[in-house]
């Protein structure tokens, strides 16, 4: 038994099919990743609040002390007598009193010059820490603040400084180290890994060790000339952070957020409790301090939960396309002999319209051609007029020219002849017109002269417009714009929209004709305007309905805008009326300015 090959429809809906169960497995992993990476981020979040503010308070309740010294009278009295052993004495016992209530690292006073004139730690005495960055802002006036390793014992803290003033002048700097060892005894309230980074994007402070004095980013040349002047980290190496971590902060610069989709990579000293596993990176920048804590919270249990709802969205999808694959096998049975009978009739109603398009378009050709006729018989009595005088002017001038002959006068029979060709020339251009505009053809579009045009559908008008007086204003000529539509129904239409204006202003004092034509993203546009009285709502709705007239009984069929719109439409075009602004009606017809299929009226 030979087995049947698979069609290429079959392995297109299978190829469907698979792509559907595959992108609703996709879509459901999104959703619950995202709906699970937006709780973690909002229990992340209220944990950086808790912990930021336990910071903010170790740091917030001893930064006030250095603003306190200058009220101190022997601290006074120190920076004013440096040399005086006594006021020494005074001062030291003031700091070291103030330090033992604070319970900070170390109270101290710098003079002007940077040098430690009284502290509460010995070993501070005469200590140069001008080159110091918190003792620079102090001086110059601001209150200063940042991270610092004593170069003497190693210890790290937090200096705030203030200055002291006498009188107007900065007399000296009070300054605080704070101890941060209440907050490395506070990582563990995270449970994720976490770290403190201050303005120089250098780690001071991490539950992970290994995290300590090293940089989240690659300094340039003069932040690193300023961190060697200032020795804010006691000479340590500061090497690259060894996470790759890509933070972005928004917009009003509080919040840093990162989210490292391949993984967190571990590099020389990683923490093993974060390296290799989908991390989410939230940060937190702390209030009047330029420290910045960042935590990483693992999405590895977000991304399971992630996957079995991707698993289950696949597979949900899959059991209805199964489902419908087997309703649609008992419907197709069904459909096969219904199908087959509606493609019977259709081929039917196929053949009847196509007959019926036949026949309408032979009617068509037939009413087009006998719009012509009617309208050259109207203008009979006009061209025998145009023709008599030259016809006459010709037989006197043959007479003339044989009376010449007999008394061998041959220049003034040269003269007559020239006469009596420019005569025939003149009722060849009167003729001429008529030839094309009276022939019976199908449409044939081609690159037609659309002043051209205008002027032969003018040229059957002429006598009328002359005799009732209307004045024409015309803004195109020969040679001037160029449309592709036959130029014998091109002149069939503008001379039924010109009789239809000189119609409509009959009666009226003052008549006005306007024929304008241009170019426009639409095509090539022709208006046909007249200062008639205008069209009203009834008739706008019905003006292109055939058998519908505004004319007297047995003056017209009202067939001719009717038929006109559809040979426009037949040529790629559009014929349409309004009402100009200044009163009487306008028909606009647009043409297609290059080759375009055509397409039947309606």
């Amino acid at each position: 038994m030979k087995l049947r090959r698979p069609s290429w429809q079959g392995l297109t809906l299978a190829l469907l099919a698979l792509a559907a169960v595959l992108g609703a497995g996709w879509l459901s992993f999104d959703a619950s990743e995202r709906q699970g990476t937006e709780a973690l981020r909002r229990e992340a979040n209220h944990q950086l609040e808790l912990f930021a503010a336990a910071v903010e308070g170790v740091i917030q309740r001893h930064e006030a002390a250095p603003a306190t010294v200058q009220l101190s009278p022997e601290v006074l009295a120190l920076l004013r007598e440096p040399q005086s052993a006594a006021r020494q004495a005074a001062a030291d016992l003031y700091v070291r009193r103030l330090n033992a209530h604070l319970g900070s690292l170390s109270v101290f006073v710098l003079n002007e010059r940077g040098l430690v004139l009284a502290s509460s730690d010995a070993g501070m005495q005469g200590e140069d820490l001008s080159f110091r960055p918190f003792f620079l802002e102090a001086l110059s006036g601001r209150v200063g603040r940042h991270f610092a390793i004593d170069a003497r014992d190693g210890r790290p803290g937090y200096f705030v400084s203030h200055p002291i003033h006498d009188g107007a002048r900065v007399a000296g700097v009070a300054a605080i180290k704070i101890s941060l060892e209440p907050i490395n005894a506070a990582w563990d309230t995270l449970g994720s890994p976490a770290l403190l980074a201050d303005s120089n994007q250098v780690v001071i402070l991490s539950s992970e060790p290994a995290w300590r004095y090293t940089r989240l980013a690659e300094p340039s040349l003069e932040q690193r000339i300023d961190l060697q002047l200032a020795r804010l980290y006691a000479g340590q190496s500061l090497p690259r952070f060894p996470l790759r971590v890509d933070l972005r902060i928004d917009e009003d610069s509080q919040v840093l957020e990162g989210v490292l989709p391949h993984g967190l990579r571990q590099g020389d000293g990683a923490a093993p409790a974060a390296a290799g596993r989908p991390m989410l990176v939230l940060g937190r920048t702390l209030n009047g301090m330029d420290w910045r804590l960042l935590m990483f919270s693992d999405l590895a249990p977000v991304r399971q939960d992630a996957l079995g709802m991707g698993l289950l969205g696949g597979l949900g999808v899959g059991i209805v396309l199964l489902l419908g694959l087997i309703v649609q096998q008992r419907r197709r049975l069904q459909r096969q002999q219904a199908l087959a009978e509606a493609n019977r009739r259709l081929q039917r109603e196929v053949a009847e319209r196509q007959q019926a398009e036949a026949t309408l378009r032979q009617a068509q050709d037939e009413l087009v051609h006998a719009g012509k006729m009617a309208a050259l018989g109207q203008l009979a009595t006009g061209i025998t007029h145009e023709l008599a005088q030259p016809l006459g002017a010709i037989r006197t001038l043959a007479g003339n020219a044989l009376e010449f002959m007999r008394r061998d006068d041959l220049a003034s029979v040269q003269g007559n002849l020239q006469i009596l060709t420019r005569l025939a020339d003149q009722m060849g251009q009167i003729i001429q017109p008529l030839k094309g505009f009276a022939r019976k053809s199908r449409a044939q579009p081609v690159r037609c002269d659309v002043g051209q045009a205008l002027s032969n559908a003018l040229f059957l008008y002429d006598q009328r417009l002359r005799q009732e007086q209307v004045t024409l204003q015309r803004e195109l000529e020969p040679g001037q714009l160029q449309a592709w539509f036959d130029a014998n129904r091109l002149e069939q239409v503008l001379v039924n929209l010109i009789g239809n204006a000189l119609d409509a202003m009959q009666g009226r004092e003052g008549r006005r004709l306007w024929l304008d034509a241009g170019r426009s993203t639409e095509g090539v546009w022709i208006a046909v305007r007249d200062n008639g009285p205008g069209l009203d709502e009834a008739t706008l709705g019905r003006l292109f309905e055939p058998f519908f007239t505004t004319k007297a009984a047995g003056v017209g069929l009202g067939l001719g805008l009717a038929i006109s719109r559809d040979i426009a439409r037949e040529g790629g075009g559009e014929l349409e009326a309004l009402n100009h602004p200044d009163g009487g009606a306008i028909f606009r017809l647009t043409l297609p300015h290059e080759p375009r299929t055509l397409r039947p009226a309606d």
